[in-house]
């Protein structure tokens, strides 16, 4: 699967106070980490970046160069802080993200064809996220068309169902893959993508793990294509390189209906079997769904 390092965010206080100081280490050492780790794509999330948008987008894509080849996600809502980050992007980069909201369509997604990069497209649009997956084809469907509109390539683009917490609302989690699995046949030729570590926000540190990794995995057997993920993880990326194949051939069992018997399994399989029950939406979240 093809994977974008997330780390690089500026939700981060480390990361938001290094961008603030101009503290190219912080950023540079995370680049290459996550470089080193297999990431695909760094994902540079500037969020709106209200102030001094040029200034620093410019600094921050610059900064990462420097110590990367890899090509580079700009994640930003802010169309001057994209276009100044895509002029100086090295090798072709993607734009993270456009939706169907109206500015959208009118000040993102043009960007794409003047400078000849990838877009992801999500499912919003400016009545919000879609509430199931025929909301969300309807919604993809308009924004796509406008996309090749616009003379964007059908393989340019990745589509993002958007992922909620399931602390937030659990069944939204069985909609996104839903939603995964009928995407080739909805709109073939486009690529599909999710910003993982969506799924446990709101969860407890220590439970996130677990969480993002048996997600990516279930999404993996409806043909993901991409996604945007904490590359720092080893374990999560051990089963991106097809490790770990007894625990995936659990989870996929779950997803299949099979009732598994927690008997001769160690602790950890345990764990990876109740966690795929709960976002598969076959047992209650709680933040002791492990416990039960």
């Amino acid at each position: 699967m093809n994977l974008i390092g997330e780390n690089i965010h500026i939700i981060s206080k480390a990361i938001s106070e290094a961008v603030k100081g101009r503290d190219a280490g912080v950023i540079q050492n995370l680049a290459k980490a996550q470089t080193e780790a297999g990431a695909d794509y760094l994902d540079l999330n500037m969020g709106p970046a209200r102030q001094n948008p040029e200034e620093v987008a410019s600094w921050l894509v610059n900064t990462v160069q420097a110590v990367t080849d890899l090509p580079l996600s700009i994640d930003t809502m802010n169309p001057v802080a994209m276009e100044a980050a895509l002029k100086l992007c090295k090798r072709r980069a993607i734009i993270n993200s456009a939706s169907g909201k109206a500015e959208s369509k009118a000040q993102m997604m043009p960007l794409a064809v003047v400078y000849n990069t990838e877009i992801i497209l999500s499912v919003i649009t400016d009545a919000g996220c879609p509430p199931d997956v025929d909301a969300r084809v309807e919604a993809i469907t308009e924004t796509y068309t406008h996309a090749t509109g616009l003379g964007i390539k059908i393989e340019d683009i990745r589509v993002d169902p958007i992922i909620l917490p399931i602390s937030a609302d659990q069944k939204q989690c069985r909609e996104a893959l839903e939603f995964i699995k009928i995407l080739p046949d909805l709109l073939p030729g486009v690529k599909s993508l999710i910003g993982l570590s969506n799924v446990s926000n709101g969860t407890p540190g220590p439970l996130r793990g677990i969480l993002n990794r048996t997600y990516l995995v279930m999404m993996e057997k409806y043909g993901l294509y991409s996604a945007i993920v904490d590359v720092l993880d080893p374990e999560l990326m051990e089963m991106n390189r097809g490790g770990l194949q007894e625990i995936k051939q659990l989870i996929y069992r779950v997803m299949d209906g099979e009732q598994i018997s927690m008997t001769g399994l160690s602790e950890k399989e345990q764990n990876y079997v109740k966690t795929a029950r709960v976002l598969h939406g076959d047992a209650l979240y709680s933040h002791a769904w492990l416990e039960s």
